[in-house]
């Protein structure tokens, strides 16, 4: 059974009560108030006193005294949490971590029945990785939050802009392939992306003259790949650009089992150079995302939002790279 020692909060007047000295010089030394004439010698005994006891400030009390909570709140869309937005929002949380915040997750769901964390944590500033819902923006807003990224006063016009279709259909038709479809997920809490996506492919053909591309959404099932790459093929299509590595995995397993030869008869690329991309027989054709990178851009955005400072200027992490492997090549 815990003892009452254990169960209680060491506070201020503990250590002060320990030390034989006033509370108010306690609260003095580990609050680094400003103006004070407290010798060094004291204030060593004061820190060592609050370790030895296990002394940790409250939370509420330090965030009204300097007016902030060191704690970024991250509003995710209910994405499948892959590979790349791990790698995202590990990266995200330790340039975090390093400025001396936490980051925070947090999922509205249609429901809405739980409370909003940013009302409850009062955090520095509210990140959205999408646009924000409608409401949502007054709703942090009226909780006290002042800063928002993406801020909605300040837009950045297509802060992450979609390359990747752009590399993708690019590469194909340098390849020489003049009938290509796109592979979509069926999985509907990436519809969205999903849509811009095709929408990128679909103007990039357009522009290099290329017919409408075949599309279907598919499941991550044997079945569902099967049945489209007979639709395309019985359409002449060639080659196939799919919304991530895991559709272009599911394609090309499936086209294998098809008696098809990949990339002879059909090229397969992806999107995001998971690691799958790199081990799997033929290796993947796929775009690069640097996310460790976004994340920590994403990070400064966030940082420099607390701190008033200029944003970080976009760099090489907003890029994309074309990877060229084995799973594509010309018709």
């Amino acid at each position: 059974m815990p003892s009452g020692r254990s169960a209680h909060r060491v506070t201020a007047a503990d250590v002060a009560r320990s030390l034989g000295i006033s509370r108010a010089t306690v609260g003095f030394v580990l609050n680094d108030t400003p103006g004070q004439t407290i010798s060094e010698a004291t204030k060593q005994r004061v820190f060592a006193e609050a370790k030895r006891l296990g002394y940790r400030p409250h939370s509420a009390a330090r965030t009204l005294r300097s007016g902030r909570s060191r704690i970024v709140l991250l509003v995710l869309p209910d994405w499948p949490l892959d590979f790349n937005l791990r790698r995202n929002l590990e990266e995200a949380s330790l340039a975090f971590d390093e400025a001396g915040y936490a980051l925070v997750t947090y999922t509205p769901h249609p429901t809405g029945q739980a409370r909003p964390l940013w009302e409850t944590l009062q955090p520095d500033v509210v990140v959205s990785l999408t646009p924000f819902a409608p409401g949502q923006v007054e709703a942090i807003r009226e909780a006290g939050v002042k800063s928002l990224i993406p801020d909605p006063d300040h837009p950045i016009a297509d802060e992450y802009p979609e390359e990747g279709p752009i590399l993708q259909i690019r590469h194909l038709h340098e390849l020489g392939h003049r009938t290509i479809a796109f592979a979509g997920s069926a999985d509907p809490r990436v519809a969205d992306l999903v849509a811009l996506r095709r929408e990128r492919a679909e103007n990039t053909a357009a522009g290099l003259g290329l017919g409408a591309l075949p599309s279907r959404d598919l499941e991550l099932t044997d079945e569902s790949a099967a049945a489209a790459i007979r639709d395309w093929r019985d359409a002449g299509v060639t080659a196939v650009a799919a919304y991530n590595d895991d559709i272009a995995a599911i394609l090309v397993g499936a086209a294998l089992r098809m008696g098809l030869d990949i990339p002879r008869d059909l090229s397969v690329i992806g999107h995001d150079d998971t690691p799958l991309a790199a081990i799997m027989e033929p290796r993947l054709s796929t775009v690069n995302v640097d996310t460790p990178g976004l994340g920590r851009y994403l990070a400064s955005l966030a940082l420099s939002a607390v701190e008033q400072v200029e944003p970080p200027v976009a760099g090489p992490e907003l890029q994309v790279t074309m990877v060229h492997r084995a799973s594509t090549a010309a018709p």
